[in-house]
């Protein structure tokens, strides 16, 4: 169809999720796609082809990002999302993140002058 409009369509070149994700349905359905699935299998599992590919770095990023969306849900202006403009949504996302930051930067400095 050439008359789309829009940006074009594109695929993740991979989709981390969790042990809750870790259906043979879930990984089909990403095989189909082209998409690379780095989910744990669950212990009651077994990999498809009797080999466990499971990329532990991408896994670990996956769960550094699942942390940084947790700190930032802390501050409750991002959370719930108060402002109806995207401009001023994220002013608030950096605002919550360099509080973050300011709050690390604490903790590191008084742990440093306890030693």
């Amino acid at each position: 169809m050439p008359n789309r409009r829009g940006r074009p369509r594109r695929r993740p070149r991979a989709v981390a999720g969790d042990r809750g994700y870790s259906y043979p349905h879930v990984r089909a359905w990403l095989r189909r796609h082209g998409i690379r699935a780095v989910i744990p299998y669950r212990k009651d599992q077994h990999p498809d082809d009797g080999r466990h590919r499971f990329d532990r770095g991408a896994y670990r990023r996956r769960a550094g990002i699942e942390q940084c969306v947790g700190w930032l849900k802390e501050n409750r202006a991002v959370g719930t999302r108060f402002d109806k403009l995207a401009v001023n949504y994220l002013a608030t996302v950096q605002l919550a993140m360099v509080r973050r930051y300011l709050r690390m930067l604490l903790a590191h400095h008084d742990s440093a002058d306890r030693t």
